[in-house]
């Protein structure tokens, strides 16, 4: 089984995304912010990140620029997900190193099919 670490700080948004997650087969692994998702990501070697932007203690951004700039995790693919949608936060996500960036709220296939994506190549 695939795992997928799901970094979210909202409950809410954290609940639904584990959701679609878990019925399409794939194990969610959560953390809740930075710290927390860099310390998941020594741990438990996750296939792929769904990442948000805005989190306490160090943003999507930041996130993804270290799991980018380390060799051990350079490859790991990553979604943001993030209700930031303007053109300038993709541009901004996709230049720190994200692998896809889709805008919430999203449709669940829109996530699934992103996901598949990236796995399989």
């Amino acid at each position: 089984m695939r795992a997928v670490l799901l970094v979210e700080d909202s409950p809410a948004q954290q609940k639904m995304i584990a959701t679609i997650l878990k019925k399409n087969g794939w194990q969610v692994i959560i953390a809740e912010d930075g710290i927390q998702a860099l310390e998941s990501i020594k741990q438990s070697s996750p296939d792929l990140i769904v990442l948000d932007i805005v989190m306490p203690k160090m943003n999507g951004y930041e996130v993804c620029r270290r799991i980018k700039t380390n060799p051990s995790t350079q490859n790991v693919p990553i979604v943001m997900c993030s209700s930031k949608g303007e053109e300038f936060d993709r541009y901004w996500g996709i230049k720190q190193g994200a692998d896809a960036y889709i805008a919430k709220p999203f449709e669940d296939i829109e996530l699934i099919g992103t996901i598949q994506q990236l796995l399989r190549q």
